[in-house]
């Protein structure tokens, strides 16, 4: 991999990882179509080392009081109701399905669940979820973050783990898992980016081990593209959180569902193979 595409790279996952579009498709799917070959597993978890990096900035204030009033409830049982408290038990408990399954099928997400038909149709299928769990939440009360559930943190973790394949999004399908139980947009969106860090940054010090071996792309490539992801992953969720406060999730739908018949025709149509770019 050269610096230029590392740099380019970095930038299209800065601006996709909080996007309900999916950031590992469209790594996927711009270095199929420039010619590239396919980042990879590790090369995409690494980056978003960068992106989770912004999530810890940004969230840092919530973060120290989550883990600060968390640790403290070990010793004291008065302090266990505290919502903080409650928000770290349930983000261990969303990161469960994530870290199983991941484990479990690892090897077939790093190599048959790249297929570019795989992705196409998962772009259009979520996008479709994403925008009725939209809908159906516009026609009831929205629930803020606070009255989040047990039950309902399992079925967001449940959510997160089907962005394993690519072209599902991390955020996307946690949202949507927000959204249909009921919860605000700004609310399912806030959840998402917690629920994320423990399973980015474990997945990230994982694949750490792997760069600059075999296909996976040098080290100097890689942190110039983390650094990158970071530095516009960071305005990415300022903005992200500001718009879905007042907007909805439909242009993100429209996109995705493009995005995915134009792979669909380019595959369809022999312009690219089903493992464009793919590592050997």
């Amino acid at each position: 991999m050269s610096w230029f595409e590392a740099a380019v790279l970095g930038l299209l996952q800065g601006l996709t990882e909080f996007l309900p579009v999916s950031s590992s498709a469209h790594l996927r799917v711009f270095s199929a179509l420039a010619g590239w070959g396919d980042p990879g597993a590790a090369f995409t978890a690494v980056t978003q080392l960068g992106t989770e990096t912004a999530v810890l900035i940004y969230f840092r204030r919530d973060i120290a009081a989550i883990i600060g009033a968390w640790t403290v409830s070990l010793f004291r049982p008065e302090r266990r109701k505290d919502p903080h408290v409650r928000m770290g038990w349930f983000v261990i408990v969303g990161t469960l399905p994530i870290g199983i399954l991941g484990a479990a099928f690892q090897d077939t997400i790093e190599t048959s669940l790249r297929d570019l038909r795989i992705t196409a149709t998962v772009l259009i299928v979520f996008g479709l979820i994403l925008a009725l769990a939209d809908r159906s939440r516009a026609v009831r009360y929205a629930k803020p973050i606070t009255e989040l559930t047990f039950p309902h943190a399992l079925g967001y973790g449940f959510a997160q783990a089907l962005a394993l394949i690519p072209g599902v999004s991390r955020s996307g399908g946690t949202i949507s898992a927000g959204l249909a139980l009921g919860y605000s947009r700004e609310a399912a969106a806030r959840y998402s980016f917690l629920l994320a860090i423990p399973a980015v940054l474990a997945s990230g010090a994982l694949e750490l081990f792997k760069i600059g071996e075999g296909p996976a792309p040098a080290w100097g490539p890689t942190l110039l593209a983390t650094v990158v992801a970071f530095v516009i992953g960071y305005a990415a969720i300022a903005w992200f959180l500001k718009y879905v406060s007042r907007n909805s999730f439909l242009p993100f739908v429209v996109y995705r569902v493009i995005l995915g018949v134009v792979i669909a025709a380019l595959v369809t149509a022999g312009l690219l193979t089903t493992s464009a770019g793919a590592m050997p």
